[in-house]
């Protein structure tokens, strides 16, 4: 048995009590675990490790002060950048607080993972985490594995389906891969968690216990519940409990801060209400603004279709950026780019002339901010030369017929594998009128194309290119 632990056994006080004491240097309380130490004939041994643990605790301290940013006038900047994307703040004096504090923070990051995809709309709170990252704060990413298996109600109007753990456990590793496109990955700066380390160990007790600190009343009061009883929809009691488990993940955590989208303020002040209970500081949250998707219509999502995903390629956020409303290019420029606000204005005023520069100016920053400024320059110039100077890319596959002459149909069956695109689906392609030979909308499948020895031009949808030759 090692002092230490021979030293806790004889003092009688808990390993975190002692640690607690000594962190706070309190001279009284390291005379406590001397004087015990005195009448277990142990005064060296409490002396020794009550220098050890206050010296590496010191250092630890001292570690973490060097890291930390504090001075006033930083700070203030991060905080009036926030306010580009920032909806509220819970509350703006507990932040400013928090971040003069001198500590390094423990920042709440979590998320559900029941499907792997994340775009720019996610990647804003990302990218404010990482401001504060770069002011000395660690982010606890905390992936709801466990949680993702009950399902989070939010936003939704009907249950959602249950998520298998190995789906939920390869969606995280992707999550996680996507992340690592914005923030630091360094272990003083970021750490990952999930919540079944803790929740796979409750007990039906504990959880009841937990459950008994919250009221019916307080959790139906939630508008998405109060929504579903006017339908006449159901509720099922896991949907109930989630906001509770949520809220207690702070606790285990303990959050000093989160950044959320305000779907998720509901079950972050759950976090408040149970760190208050549990004797914490209760977290500030940061609830962030929302966007129209990429249709100008509802927000960005995967299964709209009206998303600019992160692991979409440089080529691809381009051309969806491209393919959006002008209305949104002001707004775009303010929330997912760094660009000056008064640069921006003077961008508002001239974009009714100019629409087209200012959205290739858009699409350009967006992709350097992800990519670099060299890949986003090549994508500048290959969209103008494809797009603007009605070219071809010159990566475009090229498919060899074998004959002079071919329907469209026969074209467009060499162009894509069954795999890809099943016959329905080539025949769809025509009566959307999304089939172009040489600069012409194609509308008969069974139309006889001539090729040429030079070959022809076939585009199909926005940003899909095939030369044919014979």
């Amino acid at each position: 048995m090692n002092q230490y632990r021979l030293l806790t056994l004889f003092i009688k006080i808990p390993k975190m009590t002692i640690m607690k004491k000594i962190t706070k240097k309190s001279k009284s309380s390291l005379d406590k675990i001397i004087s015990s130490g005195v009448k277990h004939n142990i005064k060296q041994d409490a002396e020794k490790l009550v220098r050890t643990f206050t010296n590496r605790s010191l250092k630890r301290m001292d570690k973490d002060m060097k890291k930390v940013v504090t001075d006033s006038k930083t700070i203030s900047e991060v905080i009036d950048s926030f306010s580009r994307t920032t909806d509220e703040v819970f509350s703006l004096a507990e932040l400013k607080k928090l971040l003069t504090s001198g500590r390094q923070l423990r920042m709440k990051f979590g998320v559900d993972v029941t499907a792997p995809d994340l775009h720019i709309g996610h990647a804003v709170n990302l990218w404010m985490y990482r401001k504060l990252q770069e002011l000395g704060h660690k982010m606890v990413f905390l992936i709801g594995d466990f949680t993702t298996q009950i399902g989070d109600p939010s936003g939704k109007s009907k249950t959602r389906p249950i998520i298998p753990l190995k789906e939920i456990q390869k969606n995280a590793e992707i999550f996680i891969k996507q992340t690592m496109m914005v923030l630091h990955n360094d272990p003083d700066l970021i750490e990952v968690r999930r919540n079944s380390k803790w929740y796979d160990k409750m007990s039906m007790k504990e959880l009841l216990s937990l459950m008994s600190t919250v009221t019916h009343d307080r959790l139906i009061a939630r508008d998405m519940f109060r929504k579903r009883i006017k339908e006449g929809k159901e509720i099922y009691e896991n949907e109930m409990v989630y906001p509770i488990l949520q809220g207690y993940d702070s606790v285990m955590l303990k959050a000093d801060l989160t950044i959320i989208g305000s779907d998720q303020l509901f079950n972050e002040m759950m976090g408040r209400f149970f760190q208050e209970k549990f004797g914490q500081t209760p977290q500030v949250i940061i609830t962030t603004k929302i966007t129209p998707g990429i249709d100008g219509k509802e927000k960005q999502s995967k299964s709209l279709g009206n998303y600019i995903g992160l692991l979409h390629s440089p080529r691809e956020k381009f051309g969806r950026i491209m393919s959006m409303p002008d209305n949104l290019i002001v707004d775009y420029l303010k929330v997912y780019t760094e660009l000056p606000l008064k640069e921006i204005e003077e961008i508002e005023k001239d974009l009714p002339n100019n629409p087209m520069k200012w959205k290739l100016f858009l699409a350009k920053q967006i992709v350097k901010r992800y990519h670099g400024e060299a890949t986003a320059k090549e994508e500048l110039q290959w969209f103008k030369k494809t797009f603007s100077e009605r070219g071809i890319p010159e990566d475009a596959p090229e498919i060899a017929m074998g004959i002079n002459s071919a329907t469209v149909f026969q074209i467009l069956r060499k162009c894509f594998s069954v795999q890809e695109k099943s016959n329905n689906e080539i025949r769809r392609l025509i009566k959307q009128q999304a089939v172009e030979v040489d600069g012409r909308t194609i509308e008969n499948l069974e139309e006889r194309i001539l090729l040429p020895p030079e070959g022809i031009k076939l585009k199909i949808g926005k940003r899909r290119w095939f030369r044919i030759i014979p």
